[in-house]
């Protein structure tokens, strides 16, 4: 019996997905049937560090031969969902709110696409929560199924040192900039 399993991989950036992403294109996860990569990261500031991340995406799908999707970048609207939680620290309320708006928008990309599963990458940041990201995936995804996947930490660590990736020292939003 097949699991027909259409899977939308949600993506931050490439030194976190290229793990998830290799297992994927090798077959090597999930028996699925389709996969695309999807890169909305509204929250990333500025626009030329989302353009940094974004290129290094799609240069590593394409070197896969990965099929990929780019959301709209519409930081002030990011902004206003999270308005009010500004202070909050890294993997507080914030983080949260934006892991929901980001997975709300996958869950209108999968039924627009005829995907039927989401997962993500967003807890393999050390900046990052993994039971905080599950968490605003099973409230957010719906009707469409979340897959909590224990990615391959050894096989991301061997791909980022053979690589040349761009790396950012933080998330992604102008309020989790180390200072």
């Amino acid at each position: 019996m097949e699991n027909n399993i259409r899977l939308v991989l949600m993506s931050c950036c490439a030194p976190c997905s290229c793990g998830a992403i290799k297992q994927l294109a090798d077959g090597n996860i999930l028996n699925i049937d389709d996969f695309i990569v999807l890169f909305y990261n509204p929250n990333i500031f500025p626009d030329t560090e989302y353009q940094k991340r974004l290129n290094e995406q799609i240069k590593y799908c394409e070197k896969l031969g990965v099929k990929y999707a780019v959301g709209d970048y519409d930081h002030d609207a990011w902004r206003e969902y999270v308005r009010g939680l500004e202070n909050e620290p890294e993997r507080g309320a914030r983080c949260s709110k934006c892991f929901a708006y980001r997975f709300e928008f996958a869950r209108r990309f999968a039924l627009e696409n005829g995907y039927n599963a989401i997962a993500s990458v967003f807890g393999v940041s050390r900046f990052k929560s993994q039971s905080q990201v599950d968490a605003a995936a099973e409230q957010s995804c719906g009707e469409i199924q979340y897959i909590p996947v224990k990615w391959d930490e050894a096989l991301r660590v061997k791909i980022n040192r053979e690589s040349d990736f761009y790396r950012q020292n933080y998330c992604g939003c102008e309020f989790s900039v180390r200072k």
